[in-house]
């Protein structure tokens, strides 16, 4: 009996030694990234139009900020055309799919503010970046430069050009983007201060169209023959109204600024029929936008200044507007238009 009674003891401890080195096993396997490891967040990003070189370059910082934080599926849709509606079918798509964080550049916010009450209904988190829908839920706003900071560099880079004076007028995009229409009252209420010689003569409004921008700039100039300044108010107008001023042959005569991406601004930069790109790091933007997507998503709060890359070592949060800013305006010029591949 007592044999007996040892063999069952000593069975019993091992078996006892082999669940625990299971238990062990399993439990490195946890931690270390095995089955049932971390949460993998899904974040999306609808932005304003896909296919255009300013948003391609937000989703290959998106990417990047995926890669680098290995707990991000970086999801990234938009419209092919800058209309409010297609882009409202895709963030209902993005609803239905049950993503952890959805981040909307918006082209109407006013529109867009219910979708995102319906995505924080259903347990999502929501954001914007580039461009702001305020009145709505939306926990950040991830801005790419203050309206100040844009709309007084415009302004100052043009009336540099223009020396001080004359009449200019703006070839904006989508009527309703908030960001361009704070960039906008910027430049309105900063040139009749700064610039009493200066006027504004119109605003006009071509969506995200090029070829448009550059018929609107046309059209504005033979309407103003004292016209002697353009501003393209986003990327697609940017290299327009530079182009109609090419066209008219008036280099040197009408100078142009606006917010282009750098690549599509270097021959007009290069023929001086863009005095400057006022812009800022986009692929940076896009990385700034998927971080802030994850850490909403995993209810860590944002600090007053966050170290989110070695590029992005110190990102300024205001928690009463709910705004992580990426940094001031930078002004493209010939002189450094090539640091940037995009």
């Amino acid at each position: 009996m007592r044999a007996n009674v040892k063999i069952a003891v000593a069975m019993a401890t091992a078996a006892t030694l082999a669940l625990t080195g299971c238990t062990k096993k399993n439990d490195t396997d946890t931690s270390s990234g095995g089955s049932g490891d971390k949460k993998t967040y899904k974040v999306a990003f609808v932005p304003k139009l896909q296919g255009v070189p300013y948003f391609e370059a937000m989703n290959a910082g998106g990417k990047a900020a995926a890669a680098a934080l290995g707990n991000v599926e970086w999801l990234y849709q938009g419209p092919t055309q800058a209309d409010a509606a297609a882009q409202a079918d895709i963030v209902r798509s993005y609803i239905q799919q049950k993503v952890d964080t959805l981040i909307v550049a918006p082209n109407d916010p006013d529109s867009m503010a219910p979708l995102l009450q319906q995505a924080k209904d259903a347990g999502i988190h929501v954001a914007t970046a580039d461009t702001d829908a305020p009145n709505s839920v939306r926990e950040v706003f991830v801005n790419q430069a203050t309206a100040e900071g844009i709309g007084q560099g415009l302004t100052d880079s043009l009336l540099t050009a223009m020396g001080g004076k004359g009449k200019y007028a703006i070839v904006s995009c989508g009527q309703t983007a908030e960001n361009l229409n704070a960039w906008i009252k910027v430049q309105q209420a900063y040139t009749k201060t700064k610039y009493p010689d200066a006027q504004i003569v119109d605003v006009v409004y071509a969506g995200e169209d090029q070829a448009k921008a550059t018929q609107m700039a046309t059209d504005l100039m033979n309407a103003h023959p004292d016209l002697t300044g353009l501003v393209g108010e986003c990327t697609s107008s940017a290299p327009g109204v530079a182009q109609a001023v090419k066209d008219a042959g008036k280099i040197g005569k009408v100078f142009t600024v606006g917010l282009g991406t750098p690549q599509a601004m270097k021959p007009y930069l290069t023929d001086k029929s863009s005095t400057a790109a006022i812009l800022w790091d986009v692929q940076n933007l896009g990385y700034l936008t998927a971080w802030a997507g994850a850490q909403i998503a995993e209810g860590k709060s944002l600090q007053a200044t966050n170290n989110v890359s070695d590029k992005l070592p110190a990102v300024t949060y205001d928690a009463s507007s709910k705004m992580l800013l990426l940094g001031p305006a930078l002004a493209i010029t010939d002189q450094n238009v090539d640091q940037f591949n995009y």
